[in-house]
């Protein structure tokens, strides 16, 4: 149980109504704030609005996903007000305090180093990253039906980034009968890319393995699907960048070609925010849990 433990949980999308019922299900004491144009009502949880004095008795600050932009704006689409985050909020958070998102951004991580509050990503657990890519794979694949005249079955793929995202995604294309090319970095990687039957190439090779593709996916959070490679695409592949803004293609080139390409980060919020909401407040509350237990131990 989270008894006694106070959350402010701030901002965010449909994934955080189920980390706000998971939290309440455990007697957390929750407070929510961006969430003014939100219908649902969830008894015991205490609405505010945004400012230092809302966290000044708060165990723990629960971001988005993303948890800052790069100038600290906090994204909230159940509220109209612009929500940022800056020193006059986290010098109210007491010093025991813990920052809770999926990934921090570095804009987020200074914050967080001057005022010497921690900060916990949850997407850095490989349960949690892992668990999550099961709705990321799927909202790729959905984008990828609707964006082709032609079935996944028999289709030409290539997955760059055989990560915890990437790997799942991968395997699911293979489920469904496409051919994957599997760009890796690393030799381990590549091993394991032959084994499970892909067609591995290193990425520092991309543009040579470029002819003949349909559909290409993109998990790295690089500049790698440059220019030079969208030169070599046929001008019916469709690229799906799956990694953090600003991604990892040059979007402006592959409008100039005229091949459809799309960032889409956030997916899972999209396509399953229930199910990727459950996988947030589940590593949400085992981290919980084991903070408050290493601070009885001590």
């Amino acid at each position: 149980m989270l008894t006694g433990i106070h959350v402010v949980l701030a901002g965010g999308d449909a994934r955080q109504l189920e980390v706000i019922r998971r939290l309440t299900e455990l007697d957390a004491a929750v407070t929510i704030v961006g969430f003014d144009r939100l219908e649902t009502s969830f008894p015991g949880v205490v609405r505010a609005e945004w400012s230092p004095d809302v966290l000044r008795v708060a165990d723990a600050l629960v971001l988005p996903p993303v948890g800052t932009d790069d100038e600290g704006v906090i994204s909230a689409v159940f509220t109209e007000r612009e929500m940022k985050l800056t020193d006059a909020e986290l010098s109210a958070l007491p010093e025991t305090s813990k920052i809770y998102c999926g990934m921090a951004k570095p804009y987020l991580r200074r914050l967080a180093e001057k005022h010497r509050l921690g900060i916990v990503e949850l997407f850095e657990r490989d349960d949690v990253a892992i668990y999550n890519s099961i709705p990321t794979a799927e909202g790729a694949i959905m984008l990828a039906i609707q964006n082709t005249d032609i079935t996944i079955h028999g289709s030409n793929c290539m997955v760059l980034g055989l990560g915890r995202t990437g790997l799942t995604l991968a395997r699911t294309l293979q489920g469904l009968g496409a051919k994957v090319k599997a760009g890796v970095r690393r030799e381990e990687s590549f091993a394991r890319a032959y084994e499970m039957g892909f067609e591995p190439f290193y990425v520092s090779d991309l543009a040579r393995h470029t002819g003949n593709l349909d559909l290409i996916f993109n998990t790295i959070p690089n500049m790698i699907v440059t220019a030079q490679v969208i030169a070599g695409l046929p001008l019916r592949a469709v690229i799906i960048d799956l990694a953090s803004k600003p991604g990892g293609t040059d979007f402006r080139f592959a409008e100039k070609r005229g091949i459809k390409a799309m960032l889409a980060p956030s997916l899972p919020g999209i396509v399953a925010p229930k199910t990727a909401g459950r996988v947030i407040a589940n590593g949400l509350i085992q981290m919980l849990l084991e903070d408050r237990q290493r601070g009885n131990a001590t």
